[in-house]
């Protein structure tokens, strides 16, 4: 057990101190019962010395209190010291748990961020691969159908039916269903590849196809200025010979629009013809034939679905105009209705208000009787008050609530 120092004695001889100041006290006490009196000086010396001896023990018990008051309160500063640093470490136990489950839960979600990345990157890099191996089939794919191609166009038959089927695809993807016909029988008895209706009274676009294949052929093959000027000639007859079949046969005064187009299935030939044999053009042009590539065919769709849409809109517009016009007729209806209700209202509040006027007036005429009946029962008569003017006025009151004026 722990001792407490005070003036440099311990507790435990502090206390010997004080049973040894006691037990002279003591023995002083007795010794003085036994003595004479005629020691009595040094009774009274003696009995100082006890009162003396008394008040150290007194002192000696009022310091050993306050040393174990002190003893107490440095317990409880001890256990509160203890009490303090154990919360003290929890607390930095907690903390460094809280830190520790922070960084664990961040290096998890990086390393978690990392691998969804790299599962990422894997991915992608798989899709590039699939893209690259379908690149690679396509590329495959295109030779086989390059040569394909040029069996089609080796056919005269095959060849046409290519072309049409070129020409029916974009015609399809361009115009509304109801605004074309593919094998449309015209009234001479000729069959057009295609008929474009066009809106209003512009009439119907006859579309040829075909187009003589084998004179370009010629002309591709030609290996020198001879063979070439000979196959250009030729390709010139040939073109020109099928405008002219065109232009007889699909365009009809009153039934046809005075234009028609002659479609060629590649843009080489298209670019040919408009560099070279601008002849061919300059005649397709007189005759109203308008040789059409698939790009060149696409901007002319393009701008017939613009005119088929305005001519929609325009429709659209006259049935909003049509609405628009009921519309203010039962706008105009309506506010005539609102403008006699409103007169109905003002009439209404005019007889609410006259009602309102006459009930201002009974409410006054019936305070007025009952200040005569007060006036009454304090006044036994009207003599003995001499108040004739009151009496006059108590009548007049009277008459006005009677006609209810």
């Amino acid at each position: 057990m722990e001792t407490i120092v005070l003036f440099g004695l311990t507790f435990a001889e502090t206390g010997i101190g004080l049973l040894v100041f006691v037990l002279i006290a003591v023995w002083l006490t007795i010794y003085l019962k036994r003595r004479k009196p005629a020691d009595d000086q040094n009774a009274g010396q003696l009995t100082a010395l006890i009162e003396s001896l008394t008040g150290m023990k007194e002192d000696q018990t009022k310091l050993r209190g306050q040393i174990e008051h002190m003893s107490k309160g440095q317990e409880t500063a001890r256990l509160h010291l203890s009490q303090q640093f154990q919360a003290q470490e929890r607390e930095i136990k907690a903390s460094l748990e809280k830190r520790l489950a922070e960084v664990t839960q961040k290096v998890g979600e990086n390393l978690q961020k990392t691998t969804e990345k790299t599962s990422k990157s894997l991915t992608d890099l798989q899709k590039r691969l699939a893209v690259i191996d379908a690149a690679q089939k396509n590329i495959t794919d295109l030779s086989t159908d390059i040569i394909g191609l040029q069996d089609i166009l080796s056919n005269k038959q095959a060849r046409g039916a290519f072309g049409q089927i070129q020409m029916e695809d974009i015609v399809r993807d361009m115009l509304p269903a109801d605004y074309f016909a593919f094998e449309s029988t015209l009234s001479n008895g000729k069959r057009v590849d295609c008929l474009i209706t066009l809106p209003g009274s512009h009439g119907a676009i006859g579309v040829d196809s075909k187009y003589p294949h084998e004179a370009y052929v010629r002309l591709m093959e030609a290996t020198n200025d001879e063979d070439r000027k000979s196959a250009g000639k030729e390709f010139t007859r040939d073109v020109i010979k099928h405008v002219q079949d065109i232009a007889d046969k699909y365009i009809i005064a009153g039934e046809t629009s005075e234009w028609a187009l002659m479609f060629v299935p590649a843009e080489s030939i298209y670019m040919e013809l408009h560099t070279n044999f601008l002849n061919v053009i300059q005649e397709g042009q007189r005759r109203k034939i308008v040789v059409a590539s698939p790009s060149s065919l696409w901007a002319i769709l393009h701008a017939v679905r613009a005119l088929i849409r305005d001519s929609k809109m325009r429709e659209q517009a006259g049935l909003i105009q049509k609405e628009v016009d009921i519309l203010m007729k039962d706008v105009t209806r309506l506010d005539k209705r609102v403008g006699n209700l409103s007169q109905h209202f003002k009439l209404a509040n005019k007889d609410i208000e006259e009602i309102q006027t006459s009930a201002h007036k009974i409410v006054s005429h019936g305070n007025k009787i009952k200040q005569v009946e007060l006036q009454e029962d304090e006044a036994p008569s009207i003599a003995d008050t001499g108040e004739e003017e009151n009496a006059g006025g108590i009548v007049t009151a009277l008459n006005d609530s009677r006609s209810g004026t």
